[in-house]
Formats: C-alpha cells, structure tokens, sequence
C-alpha cells in the first residue's frame, strides 16, 4: 500500500493558492535549474559530453532511490507496463538527454537553455496537430512569438563565422522530441505512481547512456578535473535527487501560474548567469529571444479566466 504522500502525488488536484514554504521550494528549484545551464557548460568544458552526464547519472540514481523510498514510493512496475515505460523514456529522457548535451557542447548555456525551454510550445503544437486539441488565439501568438525567437538565434548562428548552427537545430529538436515524451506521459496509463515512472526512466537512460558513452567517448576519457566533479555532484544531487522528483510533486499542487512563472524564469538565469559567470558574450538577439520566449510560454501555460474560475471554485 503506497504510503499518504505518494497517493497525493498521484491523485491531488492543484491547490488554487500555495503557502510560504511552496513558494521558498519554488524558487529554489527555479534558480537550480537556471544555474544548471552554465554548471553543465563548465563540466564539459574539458570532458566528453555524454560522459559527462552519464557520470552525473550514476551518482544521482542512487540518491533518487534512497529519496524515493523515505518518501515509502513503491517502485514496481507491471511487466506489461515496461514496453511503454521504455517508448516513455526514449521521448521523455533519453534524446533529450543525448543531443541536448551535446548541442550544449558547442553553444553558449543561455543560447541553449533559450532554445531548450522551447518545449512548452512544441508540446502545445503537438497536443493540436496528435491529439487535437483546440489552439486559443493568444496561444497561436505564443507559437508566433517564439518562431521569431528562435529564428532570431538561428540567424546569429548562421551568420557568425565561427557558428555552429547544428547545435542550435539540435537543442531544438531535443525540445521538441521532448514536448512529444511530455504529451505521451500526460495521457499514459502506467499503473504506477508517477515518481517511480519517473525513477525507471532514469535508470534505463542511464545505461542506455553508459553504452553509447562507452562506444563513441572511449578514447578520449581520462580522469574527470575538479570543476568536472563539481558540476557531477551538483547535478547528482540538485537535478536528479532533488529538483527532479520535488518539481513533479510540487507541480501537481501549485497552481498553473506559478508553474508557468517558473519555466520562464529558468532561460533568463541561465543567459544572465552564464555570462556573469563563463564570460558568454551577450547579443541583442538573445535579449529578444529571451522576450519572446516569455511572451510565447506565458501564454501556452498561464491559466485562462475559466482555468483560473475552476481553480478558486
């Protein structure tokens, strides 16, 4: 018997307002991910990218259970589920995690995480086009806005000389691979709690990233540095063992507006904290996209006036 607070995570509507310490994890986990950017970009500045996570990988997974099972989740999976647990963490982890690190490699970390946190919209598009589902007039502006943002960046990177536009087609297409995991998790029927979904996906991704890891980084391995192991451990733990599970038991009871208020702040740390910290340069065409972002998130994921209704009621 699963224990109160993992049926609550499964089972409890969002709460129409959120108290103080809500709002302190909130914020916390907001400014995590966001300094993840620039974290990651320092870890892989001398260390083969998918080594690099499939590290961070092995030493949160074991945190997460230990997490998991204080919390009393149970973790077991009905054969019949593993099938689509394993379709779920192809879309939902894995691609994400291979090409997104990999674009990061050779873009700067708020460039990246911009054009990452694309994924809302494309998961609104995908939601219309696989699921029909009715795309609102702001919402179409959203998708317009963001289409400007990233053509925006996409024609920085072509036209610098020394740019490598494949790294910002590829965080693209990570954001978009990932929206369509995001759209499949929502409407699946795996009889588990969503924790321990989230746990297994984690564990297959790991390995399937230590196999491709060891097939396409072997020769250039060697001992990780010190700023490498800083940013392991700070995704072992931060990312994977806390932000991670904390986000999808918070997301179930906030309300929709301090989620969306929260995605959108992330890019815009991770532009202003990779430039104070790395020494990225700026251009105006980040400034713009990271506007248009906002705009483009906002609306795809603030509540309308009868969502907000429904909230209170």
């Amino acid at each position: 018997m699963a224990s109160d607070a993992t049926t609550a995570d499964t089972v409890s509507p969002p709460r129409a307002l959120f108290d103080t310490r809500q709002a302190l994890l909130l914020a916390a986990l907001t400014i995590t991910w966001g300094l993840n950017w620039p974290v990651m970009k320092a870890g892989i500045g001398d260390f083969p990218p998918l080594s690099f996570r499939t590290l961070s990988m092995w030493l949160g997974t074991p945190l997460l259970w230990l997490a998991l099972r204080r919390r009393g989740v149970p973790l077991a999976i009905a054969r019949r589920d593993w099938p689509a647990l394993a379709g779920l963490t192809l879309t939902n982890m894995l691609f994400w995690h291979v090409v997104a690190i990999n674009a990061l490699a050779v873009l700067s970390s708020g460039r990246a995480a911009i054009l990452g946190y694309t994924m809302p919209i494309f998961a609104a598009v995908w939601g219309v086009v696989r699921y029909g589902d009715r795309l609102q007039t702001r919402h179409a502006a959203g998708v317009a806005a963001a289409a400007i943002g990233v053509a925006l960046l996409l024609w920085h990177e072509f036209a610098r000389i020394a740019g490598r536009p494949i790294g910002a087609i590829g965080m693209l297409v990570a954001a978009a691979v990932w929206a369509i995991g995001t759209q499949q998790l929502r409407r699946s029927r795996l009889n588990a709690p969503i924790l321990a979904v989230v746990f297994w996906m984690t564990c297959l991704t790991t390995l399937a990233m230590t196999l491709l890891a060891c097939l396409f980084e072997q020769p250039r391995w060697h001992a990780p540095g010190t700023v490498t192991w800083l940013a392991a451990i700070y995704n072992a733990v931060l990312i994977f063992a806390f932000a991670n599970p904390l986000w999808l038991v918070m997301a179930r009871r906030l309300p929709p507006m301090a989620s969306s208020l929260s995605i959108m702040l992330i890019p815009v740390l991770g532009t202003v904290s990779g430039a104070w910290w790395l020494g990225e340069r700026l251009h105006w065409q980040d400034g713009a996209a990271i506007a248009l972002m906002m705009v483009a998130i906002g609306s795809v994921l603030w509540p309308s006036k009868a969502a907000a209704t429904r909230q209170r009621a």
